[in-house]
């Protein structure tokens, strides 16, 4: 009853947003009519969906960048908002907990845990969250409105001088359309309790402006044996003038979410029966968190160059209730909360000089990054069905981060061309401990700085032809706690500090060519060198240094035109990963980076004839990877296919159907190699250290979702 209410609740807002944009008058409405009978011809006909390349061959400044347009983005069949990641070839997307909690990323041999090597900006705002209570770089996507994102433009490496923090494989910026060609509210409903309402339109409010608004509610209980019990509301507010030359942009978003989750469990626990396959350990985990935003910018283009400047304020705050070891600490269970309550703001100004003020064949585009974290609340404590009965840790932290780069691009001839960048950045961080026995002499104040140079060089050697050749130095920031700390929180024992940057080495070797009309393929080679595998542990309050790594790796990308309604993507990926100096683990010293995943592919085919049809499939392939450093225990190889149709069926409503692991795969969306207890084992049990083993997050089923769209 009171999700029925909460339904209704978000179909009277939706009913507001969409009057309020279209101005629901009989002149508006008499409009509406008068255009649809001069279109007759139309009305079976589907929205015009434009199908185009990731990257047209051009000029580029690297063989692993490229942009995804709306057109191709809006027939993809998501599982979770953050799957439109994987629009940019080699990305995968997963989970291993509640849909509430940010995804697990892979990318380039790293497991990027929640987002620690990847750098990911929504409408010029960072999504990553340094010193985060979960884990570094924390990047929950969730608040995404798939059918608002515009664009998805990335980058891989850090060769580009304007990427900074986190950008160690790569960065992604997704932008919002500003303007929606008709109002429209959307149903979606399927199995296990999935409902979702969403309602948007837009509307010219004088001046040049545009007025954007959307609202969105959902629920799901998902296939576990505990109904997941999950809510998401999302509120979307953008007012624009012009584009990304010229033009203001002002966003507020709002976002909130509420879960229960089944964590991963032990394999053996469903092996013998103990619980089923959707079944977990501990009977409350899950969280709650919220994310509002207000950002704004401007681009101006005239004698002057182009400028472009953004600001930004966010109000963020996690709950997170976890117990991924079961029970070795006792009957009670291990369940604990990371708490993350922050405001954080900042900005970014770019300048592109103009050619008049540059020798020929030459551009400069210099700019400055400043962002403020002012966490509050960073704590670890220990819980018991969600309520606090021990503190490990909690501490407030002030971390600033200023950047600042210039890159110079040169044409030397008609076929060579370089780009010479640089950025440097420097970071200072103050911890302030205010809670845990252990943990109240870990404050202090930490700062580092960095230099980044960039070079690349971009022969263009035939007409549809062209090499790159890129070298690099960049970063990922470390937790600042790891920087301050002297004593485990856990048990009062001495530990080493650690440096806030762990510093990368990049250099890549890329081609991109036309084999053919309408086929354009990409091949990279390319290596990094982590100085550290730091990884701050919120599980247990303390950084781990995990040693250097090397990385080396293959990438090949297509994209296929075929006639007017076709677009195949086809990508494939290998890599390796070792650390430079053994590691021992339960099965011997090894060097292998647990979780790098060495060979993915994925296959994405569009169809979008000018009717009533459109259809959209994605299959990805994720092989085996290791699980410990000697590489004896591997995961399982997972292949999943999702697919998505559409039907226009008036010129008013459209009929969608997406199919979810379509050939019903009893796959793992992840596996990981560690300890727990579980009940039938006992509490601390194997003398309190748990049973090292195969820990894993079973793929949801085969699913089914049918959306219902109607057009105002």
């Amino acid at each position: 009853m009171n999700n029925q209410k909460k339904i209704t609740a978000i179909a009277g807002a939706a009913a507001g947003v969409i009057a309020m944009l279209t101005g629901a008058s009989a002149q508006a409405q008499s409009q509406t009519q008068s255009q649809a009978q001069t279109q007759s011809q139309e009305t079976n006909k589907l929205d015009t969906v434009r199908i185009s390349s990731r990257a047209q061959l051009g000029e580029a400044e690297s063989a692993s960048e490229g942009e995804v347009g709306v057109e191709r983005l809006a027939l993809r069949p998501l599982l979770r908002p953050a799957e439109l990641l994987e629009a940019m070839p080699g990305m995968t997307v997963t989970q291993h907990s509640g849909d509430g909690k940010a995804n697990q990323y892979f990318l380039r041999g790293y497991n990027l845990d929640h987002g620690s090597d990847f750098a990911t900006f929504v409408l010029g705002m960072p999504v990553n969250m340094a010193s985060h209570a979960h884990g570094q770089g924390y990047m929950d996507l969730n608040f995404l409105v798939p059918e608002l994102v515009d664009s998805l433009r990335y980058r891989k490496g850090a060769f580009a001088a304007e990427d900074g923090d986190f950008a160690t494989t790569g960065a992604s910026r997704i932008g919002y359309m500003s303007e929606i060609e008709r109002p429209y509210a959307q149903l979606t409903a399927g199995p296990y309790g999935y409902q979702r309402l969403l309602a948007a339109g837009s509307t010219k409010v004088g001046g040049g402006w545009t007025l954007l608004g959307a609202v969105e509610g959902s629920r799901y209980d998902g296939p576990w044996d505990q109904p997941e019990d999950l809510h998401r509301r999302n509120a979307v507010l953008r007012l624009t003038r012009g584009d990304e030359r010229n033009g203001a942009h002002i966003d507020l978003l709002s976002y909130s979410a509420a879960w229960r989750a089944s964590e991963h469990v032990p394999e053996r626990a469903i092996d013998s029966g103990e619980i089923g396959r959707y079944g977990t350990l501990s009977p409350n985990d899950g969280g709650r968190t919220h994310r509002h935003s207000l950002s704004s910018g401007f681009a101006y283009n005239q004698g002057s160059g182009q400028w472009t400047v953004d600001a930004w304020a966010i109000d963020y705050a996690l709950n997170l209730f976890s117990a991924p070891s079961g029970f070795i600490n006792g009957p009670d269970g291990d369940q604990h909360e990371q708490a993350d309550h922050r405001k954080l703001w900042g900005g970014s100004i770019k300048h592109q000089l103009p050619a008049a003020w540059l020798p020929a064949d030459q551009s400069l585009t210099w700019g400055l990054q400043w962002r403020h974290d002012r966490i509050g609340t960073l704590g670890l404590n220990d819980t018991v069905d969600r309520v606090r009965t021990h503190t490990v840790r909690e501490d407030r932290v002030t971390q600033d981060s200023l950047g600042g780069f210039v890159e110079l691009g040169s044409r030397w001839t008609d076929w060579l061309r370089s780009t010479v960048g640089a950025r440097w950045d420097t970071m200072r961080a103050t911890v302030s401990p205010t809670g845990g026995e252990f943990n109240l002499d870990n404050g202090g104040k930490a700062r580092q700085s960095q230099l980044s140079p960039k070079l690349g060089l971009i022969a263009r050697v035939a007409a549809d032809t062209e090499v790159y050749l890129h070298w690099a130095r960049a970063f990922r920031s470390n937790d600042a706690r790891g920087a301050t700390t002297t004593t485990n929180p856990a048990d009062g024992s001495a530990t080493d500090t650690l440096p806030l940057l762990a510093r990368t080495k990049s250099t890549e070797l890329g081609l991109r060519t036309k084999p053919a009309k309408g086929w354009t393929t990409s091949l990279a080679l390319w290596q990094a060198n982590l100085a550290s595998e730091l990884v701050f542990v919120g599980d247990e309050g303390v950084t781990e240094a995990r040693g250097a790594s090397k990385r080396l790796g293959l990438e090949w990308s297509n994209d296929v035109q075929v006639g007017r309604d076709w677009l195949i993507d086809a990508d494939v990926a290998w890599s390796r990963a070792r650390f430079v100096d053994a590691v021992d683990s339960d099965f011997g010293s090894g060097k292998r980076v647990p979780n790098a995943v060495p060979v993915s592919a994925s296959l994405s085919a569009n169809w979008a004839p000018a009717g009533r049809w459109s259809s959209g499939v994605k299959l990805r392939y994720l092989g085996a990877y290791a699980l410990e450093e000697t590489g004896t225990q591997q995961s399982k190889a997972v292949f999943t296919a999702n697919w998505r149709l559409g039907y226009q069926l008036s010129d008013r409503w459209q009929l969608g159907l997406d199919v979810l692991n379509v050939f019903d795969n009893k796959a793992n969306d992840i596996e990981y190699w560690g300890g727990a207890c579980t009940r039938a084992e006992g509490a601390g049990c194997n003398n309190g250290e748990g049973i090292n083993g195969r820990l894993v997050h079973p793929m949801e089923p085969r699913t089914f979702r049918l959306t219902l769209r109607a057009r105002i």
